[in-house]
């Protein structure tokens, strides 16, 4: 795999055969799965993807062959692409799932961005808007086909490339907002209590500026300290195709980036310690990325991004190798900004700021309206209920003035219908009696 480039392989720590220089297959290692974890992530928003996409490619043996014998140039123009179409079927379908899946979460993120911006999205058109992610051909979002891999290829070549220059910038703006955040601070003090800061801040940068010699990344000096302190193999000793062996930590015959930086942990904790209030570690890592392009910069010939056992051997040749310069640390170097970078950067800042304070007012404001409304609202809700109670109560006392006025009638039904008494006997006794009835008449 001496080609392979490291966005697809090194950088992802995807397992495969070692492959020596003469072509013949070294016995299968598996590999150390704490080890496969701790370096999959490339740091690009498509990682997962990319990371996934190879792995499956790498099940099929066909793919996976083409893949150990390709150089550099058969990955990047494309030649490597058209081998997809004799994979199996199962690996293509594996791929057009995982094509449909990304797309589905790009979709998602460009929802999120559109919804957080107020953006009406009602007659969206996905094709032009997935347009700007380059890793996926958008005009085909349901399989995945020689063009998505050819794709996917070149933007994770391309992203990881200019990775490093990201790294510096954000570096250069972290480092600016803490020289801002510094002044502010000190401008918020009297005189004398200012004197007093700056001088405990000056101590500080001294207690960090004492600490043993650093040697320089990539030199003998280094190198055999690494062999004694970390391998525990007598200095005098010292054997670069050993020591290239020893540190070759996935056996593919190459040094990765990560590989490398881990060769300088030990110069790095001569100067940083977690633990100490003068250290800052996000400058270590920027350290630690300067110590690795330096290295790269001076052995790495053909400029693939590894290093080779015969590039490593070659490096140890150099003058440089044995007598190199003494390495400046960051707080030997001017400062990473300049005064006119960080003036920028305030302004920036400056109108953010203003920019978080106005929409804080007009959150305020409308908050102030939704309270307004609340309170209407409530209102509304009482006057509701005033009315409703007082239409209850109307109804309850017609209802009570209708029971009465139906008691009072039946009474006066029945007041009416008198039983027979004694006066009543004597008027009924003083009429003249009536005639029999039914009797037969008697005539002369």
């Amino acid at each position: 795999m001496r080609g392979v480039p490291l966005c697809l392989l090194l950088s992802l720590q995807v397992w495969s055969v070692p492959i020596e220089r003469d072509g013949s297959p070294q016995e299968v290692q598996p590999p150390l799965e704490d080890k496969q974890e701790e370096n999959m992530d490339t740091g690009l928003y498509y990682d997962r993807y990319l990371r996934e996409v190879i792995e499956v490619l790498e099940t099929d043996p066909h793919f996976r062959e083409k893949l150990q014998t390709a150089n550099t140039e058969d990955i990047k123009n494309g030649r490597l692409s058209k081998e997809l179409d004799l994979v199996g079927h199962h690996v293509r379908t594996r791929l057009d799932e995982l094509k449909r899946q990304e797309v589905s979460r790009l979709r998602m993120l460009l929802k999120a961005k559109l919804d957080s911006t107020n953006t009406q999205s009602v007659q969206m058109d996905h094709v032009s808007l997935l347009k700007q992610f380059e890793h996926l051909d958008p005009h085909n979002q349901n399989t995945f086909e020689a063009k998505d891999l050819e794709l996917l290829i070149a933007t994770a070549t391309k992203d990881l490339e200019n990775y490093d220059a990201e790294r510096h910038e954000e570096f250069k703006r972290y480092e600016m907002l803490k020289e801002h955040e510094r002044r502010e601070y000190l401008k918020s003090l009297d005189q004398e209590k200012r004197e007093k800061e700056e001088r405990r801040m000056e101590q500080m940068r001294e207690k960090h500026r004492q600490h043993p010699k650093v040697n320089a990344p990539g030199s003998i000096d280094q190198f055999r300290e690494v062999w004694e302190e970390t391998d525990g193999l007598d200095p005098e000793e010292f054997n670069p195709k050993t020591f290239f062996k020893l540190h070759d930590t996935n056996g593919d015959g190459l040094l990765d980036e990560q590989e490398l930086e881990a060769l300088f942990t030990k110069e790095l904790e001569k100067v940083y310690n977690m633990g100490n209030e003068e250290d800052d570690m996000v400058e270590m890592e920027e350290e630690r990325l300067r110590m690795r392009e330096h290295v790269m910069n001076n052995v790495d010939l053909n400029h693939d991004r590894l290093i080779s056992l015969e590039e490593f051997l070659r490096s140890t040749e150099r003058k440089e190798f044995n007598s190199p310069k003494e390495w400046q640390m960051l707080d030997d170097t001017k400062p990473v900004y300049t005064e006119a970078e960080l003036q920028r950067f305030e302004a920036e800042l400056q109108e953010k700021e203003a920019e978080l304070g106005r929409r804080a007012e007009t959150l305020r404001q409308e908050q102030e309206l939704l309270k307004e409304r609340g309170k209407a609202l409530e209102a509304q809700r009482k006057e509701y209920q005033q009315e409703m109670a007082l239409r209850q109560k109307i109804k309850e006392e017609g209802e009570q003035k209708f029971q009465q006025k139906k008691q009072k009638t039946s009474g006066e039904n029945n007041q009416e219908v008198k039983v027979p008494g004694k006066q009543d006997e004597e008027i009924q006794s003083s009429l003249p009696a009536e005639p029999p009835q039914n009797q037969p008449l008697h005539t002369s």
